[in-house]
């Protein structure tokens, strides 16, 4: 976009003869002449003043006319064909029939290269003191010696005529006619870049920064110091420029009939142009363009940048604008951040207003405005009451009117003054607008800008939450923490909803942003979105997010907007309507999803270790339907065991035997022994009320197993922490046997609880169960006698039937008195022993006789109770051979033989006496029929004698073999040889032991003579008795 850059101002316009050259030496313009003079002007206001002045190089062209201070005439034979003045050095270099130098300002000469006679182009380095020029096809490099002198370096031969060149760094870039090239200065390499333009002339530009930028025709293409192109575009002049000189930022070109200017930012657009006729000449200063004009000379002065960025901005190329921002001085810091924060802003709303919405986004971000601004454009986004939204139009006249103030103490040009043709012009239709500023394009822009500037919002407001809390950990309590959000209070409320107090700067806006954003985010649709935002770190606004979310129904956003608040209670009462509401057969069309009873499960897991009683208040509504998870949700939560059975028996007593089944069941080690009784006290309950139900309608039979009694059963058995003397109070004297039996059982009362088994329950597999369990649990010494105790009853079965009821009743009135135990002590350790004496131990076991007759009814050695009343029954024979046979190894044999009756008839009405039946002279058949039936105890219990009789032995030989080998190796070590040689010394007096007598210390190795040994002996005595006849 078009805009004055430069102010055109004629410096003179009587120069007597043609100009064919200028240059400038500070504030003096030196123009060379046709006929060969060399003609210094200097500013009217120089001559006026008289003194020269003491810095001439280091000042400016001015804007005013000039004057003739001095005519050189004849300052070369032939009109000037270029001139250069070298500041750093004082140098005047000027082109002509050959290069010659001149010492400023006095005009001396002091070199002339006559080897540029001829020459038709240059190029100087300033900076190294380096000369290049070009005479036919030749290329002659000198360097200035730092005096009066110049020195040759090199000379190279160019493939045609140089039409350009320039310095490169260490190179030189050539134009040769239709083609540019590199040429190394050291070697004379050469490197074409690419053929020039077929209309203009090869055409060489340096820039400030070391590139060049090389012409074809109408195009500058931009190359680096090795003729690589650049990817930074093409200047597109009008025509095919004669010069090109470069003033950041613009690149000014004389043109046919005019002078083009056009920036040097991509896509260089065309800035002015300033037409004067009859150009013949462009050249810069170190301030100003001056061009030549036949007889005249014009200075393109450049105008201040605060008038241009004035301008570009009120012409709406904001982009231009912003980039001469960056150009101000660093003195004016101030002025240059208020000015592109006003741009910024203005911009913003050009590309607001016009569609460009993320443009204008990343504008608003630039300028660092205050995010309640840019909310300003969006009136259906509703902000928390702290938030206070500024109107733009006043704030882009603040911002005005701040830089006026900067711009007025900085020194820059008052054209930056005329500001009132700025202001933003409004929309007609002020409903379309509002339509316009909430659609989904702009509230896209609208999040991409509040997630840009979230991330340092949200650091500020986290950092200034951590400064408080550690300033009132130490207790200075001047700057308090009333913040009371979940994320960062330790204690939250129980009920109601917490109400969040804002106290700085940096968290109410963040608040501001985090509402802004969820309300974007659900606009747009962008639900998965906002949820993320809800589970990380925010300071939504509750009460408005609350509202916006319950009016569109986003039920997931609002539990996670609940959650992170910490308001729990608010947060299961709508998951546990939303799972209701699932549940029913019409559920509501606004559910987005369906809602399942786990979800309150996940959530109250968190919740465990905090807010256990609100976790069991709200686990009671999901406990029928998932049990399972609600008993883990429990374990896993380490919530106590007696806290939730509690809870569970006042609210949900039907519940309380599932909860403690699951959680037995889960960690069996987990349940105290007083739950584990109460849970069997649930069971008895139930068991009692169907026995009593059963028996009133005269179904009740021993055998009936309810799911109840069998859940019961399993837990008398399996579990050990209840109560078994209370347990038993309250079973029925004549049912539940099996109940009584396992209870007697762990009372340790093995005989009352076999007889049940054996007499009430007729089940003799159980009794050998309840064996086996009894000598699995405890140590097999004194285990084996249950098996004695088993064997006793079947062979006594009236011995415990009389008074058995009277037994268990004095039993449960008296907990402390206890039916005599099977004795731990009772159980014969077996001895290893010959074949015969375990035969003859076995055979003198009982002192029982043998009788042929057989006519005696058997009694046991040890039965001293009186037979039962109601009648003599038969010895249960058949259990006893059968426990004998199947639990032989658990069995001591000789008490098993002398528990049996003395005549017993096995087989054909052959008494069998234990102690006599090796001694009878009966044939070999009557003894293998006496034996068969006994054949499977005594079989095995002889061999497993025998077995160990045979590995005692060999482990008796084995202990005395290494008793042998102890004792071998005991009389080696107490055999000591010490052998004495001629050289053997004495360790105390260190001569040799000789032929004397010596004696040797324990460790075998040290020797001494023997007197010595007796002296140090009564010299350690008198040591030891010094002390004492001191005192």
């Amino acid at each position: 976009m078009v805009h004055s850059a430069y102010d055109s101002f004629e410096l003179l316009n009587n120069c007597p003869t043609k100009i064919e050259t200028i240059e400038s030496y500070g504030a003096k313009l030196f123009l060379g002449c046709s006929d060969g003079s060399l003609r210094i002007y200097g500013p009217e206001s120089f001559g006026l003043d008289r003194s020269p002045p003491s810095d001439p190089h280091a000042l400016e062209l001015r804007k005013e006319p000039y004057v003739l201070e001095r005519a050189a005439n004849g300052f070369s034979k032939k009109p000037l064909v270029a001139m250069e003045v070298s500041g750093t050095r004082e140098l005047l270099l000027s082109l002509s029939e050959s290069i010659a130098f001149h010492r400023l300002p006095n005009l001396e000469t002091i070199a002339v290269i006559t080897k540029a006679k001829g020459a038709n182009v240059y190029s100087w380095d300033d900076r190294r003191g380096f000369l290049c020029f070009a005479r036919q096809k030749r290329v002659c490099i000198f360097r200035h010696d730092g005096g009066r002198g110049f020195v040759e370096v090199k000379e190279f031969g160019v493939p045609d005529v140089v039409k350009s060149m320039s310095w490169c760094g260490e190179n030189i870039c050539l134009g040769i006619r239709r083609e540019y090239m590199i040429l190394n200065a050291t070697n004379g390499a050469l490197s074409e870049i690419f053929p020039s333009g077929r209309i203009a002339p090869p055409l060489v530009v340096s820039l400030p920064s070391g590139e060049l930028l090389l012409g074809k025709d109408n195009i500058g293409v931009f190359v680096d110091q090795n003729g690589k192109l650049l990817q930074e575009g093409r200047i597109c002049w009008s025509e095919a420029p004669k010069v090109v000189v470069i003033q950041k930022p613009y690149a000014i070109a004389l043109l046919q009939r005019h002078v083009e200017i056009r920036s040097l930012r991509v896509p260089y657009p065309l800035i002015q142009t300033v037409v004067l006729r009859n150009i013949c000449h462009l050249h810069q200063s170190n301030n100003a363009i001056f061009v030549a004009v036949d007889n005249s000379v014009y200075g393109l002065f450049p105008v201040p940048l605060g008038a241009q960025i004035v301008q570009l901005t009120a012409s709406g190329d904001f982009e231009e604008a912003l980039a001469l921002c960056k150009m101000l001085p660093p003195e004016d810091a101030s002025l240059r951040t208020a000015k592109e924060g006003s741009i910024h802003i203005r911009y913003a709303h050009y590309l607001f207003e016009n569609g460009s919405y993320e443009e204008a986004m990343d504008q608003f971000l630039a300028s660092q405005v205050d995010i309640t601004y840019v909310l300003s454009l969006y009136p259906s986004i509703v902000l928390p009451k702290s938030a206070v939204l500024p109107e733009p139009e006043k704030l882009m006249e603040n911002v005005w009117d701040a830089s006026h103030l900067s711009r007025g103490s900085s020194g820059v040009s008052d054209d930056m003054e005329s500001s009132h043709s700025l202001q933003l012009s409004e929309s007609e239709d002020n409903a379309a607008l509002e339509s316009k500023k909430m659609s989904h394009n702009t509230l896209m822009a609208l999040i991409k800008f509040l997630q840009k500037k979230r991330y340092n919002i949200i650091e500020k407001a986290t950092a200034e939450g951590t400064d408080e809390v550690v300033l009132d950990a130490v207790g200075e309590n001047f700057a308090s923490y009333d913040s009371t959000r979940a994320k960062k209070s330790n204690k939250l409320a129980h009920q109601g909803r917490i109400n969040m107090t804002i106290s700085s700067g940096a968290r109410e806006t963040a608040a501001i942003l985090d509402t802004a954003l969820l309300q974007a985010l659900l606009l747009t649709g962008q639900s998965s979105a906002a949820l993320e935002l809800l589970r990380s770190l925010n300071y939504c606004d509750i009460k408005i997010c609350e509202e916006i979310l319950q009016k569109r129904n986003h039920h997931t956003a609002l539990l996670e907007l609940y959650k992170c608040n910490g308001m729990h209670r608010d947060a299961l009462k709508l998951l546990h309507q939303l799972v209701e509401d699932s549940k029913s057969d019409q559920p509501q069309s606004e559910l987005s999803q369906k809602f399942k009873p786990e979800m309150i499960i996940e959530y109250l897991k968190p919740l465990c270790a905090t807010e256990p009683m609100l976790v069991l208040e709200f686990s009671m509504l999901v406990l029928e339907s998932c049990p399972s998870q609600t008993i883990d949700l429990f374990l896993s939560g380490n919530i106590p065991a007696d806290l939730v059975n509690s809870y569970l028996k006042q609210h949900a007593p039907n519940m309380q035997a599932m909860y403690l089944e699951l959680m037995l069941a889960m960690n069996e080690h987990g349940i105290s022994g007083n739950l584990q009784n109460e849970m069997v006290q649930i069971y008895l309950s139930e068991v009692l009320e169907w026995h009593a139900d059963l028996c009133a309608q005269g179904k009740w039979e021993e055998k009936a197993y309810s799911p109840t009694r069998k859940k019961l059963l399993s837990a008398l058995e399996s579990i050990s922490g209840y109560n078994p003397e209370g347990l038993l109070k309250r079973l029925p004297t004549d049912a539940l046997y099996e109940e009584r039996a396992i209870l007697l059982g762990k009372m340790n009362q093995h005989e009352l609880a076999l007889s049940l088994y054996v007499h009430k329950l007729h089940v003799p597999e159980l009794a050998l169960s309840y064996c086996d369990r009894v000598y699995e649990s405890i140590p097999h010494q004194t285990s084996g006698n249950i098996y004695l105790t088993l064997l006793q009853i079947y062979l006594n079965p009236q011995r415990t039937t009389k008074n058995f009821e009277k037994r268990i009743t004095s039993l449960v009135l008296s907990q402390n008195t206890s039916i005599p135990k099977v004795s731990s002590g009772s159980s014969v350790k077996s001895k290893g022993g010959r074949s015969a004496k375990k035969i003859a131990e076995i055979e003198g076991a009982a002192d029982m006789r043998v009788s042929l007759s057989s006519t005696d009814s058997g009694r046991s050695d040890g039965d001293a109770d009186e037979l039962s009343e109601e009648g003599g029954s038969s010895i249960m024979i058949d259990e006893v051979l059968d426990l004998l046979s199947r639990r032989w190894d658990r069995i001591h044999g000789a008490q098993a033989l002398k528990l049996l009756p003395r005549e017993t008839k096995l087989q054909q009405n052959i008494p069998f006496n234990p102690q006599g039946f090796l001694y009878n002279e009966i044939t070999q058949g009557v003894l293998l029929s006496l034996m068969r039936n006994l054949l499977p105890f005594l079989g095995p219990l002889l061999r497993k004698s025998s077995e160990a009789y045979r590995n005692l032995s060999v482990i008796k030989s084995l202990r005395q073999s290494e008793n042998l080998q102890v004792k071998d190796e005991l009389h080696d070590q107490r055999r000591t040889v010490v052998k004495i040689s001629s050289d053997s010394m004495c360790s105390l007096c260190n001569k040799k032991i000789g032929t004397s007598v010596f004696a040797v210390y324990p460790n075998g190795k040290t020797l001494v003579h023997f007197v010595c040994f007796r002296d140090s002996q009564s010299m350690k005595a008198v040591i030891r008795s010094s002390p004492l006849r001191k005192r």
